[in-house]
């Protein structure tokens, strides 16, 4: 264990590094420099995450073009003539239904709110388990408009439904964590960074099993949890930042 935590350790500090920004769907967020168009643009960076990097990114990129690239404006102030190009908005099964109920919540909430992170505090206990709490909180209260599309519940992933939560976990870890290497944003405080959940997508699943930091046959919840507690053994207060190490191990180096 001693030697793996050594070999994680130096992946991390060769993936966690701007260079790393460029070709993930976190250079969506960095492309802004307000911190309410970084919440918005990494939220929806997040959620399209899936398929090929590239076409994410210009998914993305289509995507705050319809709203001039300024998101946090767009949803105060649009007016409903303003949500037509959007019922062109398509990436796999994130249609325009979809897209314009994200459009529709987070128009309504961030007239009321400053930070989408008091979002995810509804389920917060303080405690190093509560991210279970939290993204099951924060799926209900996403949905909880009247009138919202059963269709589109299935983008917001939660625990409750067993699911390993991938791209809200990543998300947080965007908005979460603070260290100085220019990647993560590191805006929101009343999260911890112990507190967060590895996003285990294919090839962080893959790698993670090959070094035997994962038991169980499916991917799931318990899989994340299980991947994370071995992480936090290596860094109690950091165990996301492995992240980089076994995603950068399975896409860079084919582990």
């Amino acid at each position: 264990m001693h030697n793996l935590k050594d070999f994680l350790d130096e992946k991390v500090e060769q993936y966690n590094r701007p260079g790393f920004i460029t070709l993930d769907p976190i250079s969506i967020p960095h492309r802004f420099s307000k911190k309410e168009d970084i919440e918005i643009s990494g939220f929806f960076a997040a959620i399209l995450a899936w398929g090929q990097r590239k076409t994410i990114i210009n998914k993305c990129i289509e995507l705050f073009q319809m709203m001039d690239n300024s998101p946090h404006d767009f949803l105060l102030n649009h007016q409903e003539d303003d949500l037509k190009p959007f019922l062109n908005f398509k990436h796999r099964t994130f249609n325009d239904i979809d897209t314009l109920y994200f459009i529709h919540f987070l128009s309504w909430f961030y007239k009321k709110h400053d930070s989408l992170e008091e979002a995810f505090l509804l389920g917060q206990t303080g405690e190093i388990d509560a991210m279970q709490s939290i993204l099951t909180r924060f799926q209900e209260f996403f949905f909880s408009i009247p009138d919202s599309p059963h269709r589109t519940r299935k983008h917001i992933a939660t625990p409750s439904r067993k699911a390993a939560c991938k791209r809200i976990n990543m998300y947080l870890r965007w908005m979460v964590r603070d260290d100085d290497k220019g990647v993560d944003f590191g805006i929101w405080k009343k999260i911890s960074p112990s507190q967060l959940i590895c996003p285990c997508d294919l090839h962080v699943d893959r790698v993670g099993r090959k070094l035997g930091m994962i038991s169980r046959k499916q991917t799931d919840w318990l899989t994340a949890l299980e991947l994370t507690a071995k992480l936090r053994e290596f860094d109690a207060a950091d165990p996301v930042k492995y992240d980089f190490a076994l995603f950068g191990l399975g896409v860079e180096e084919k582990f």
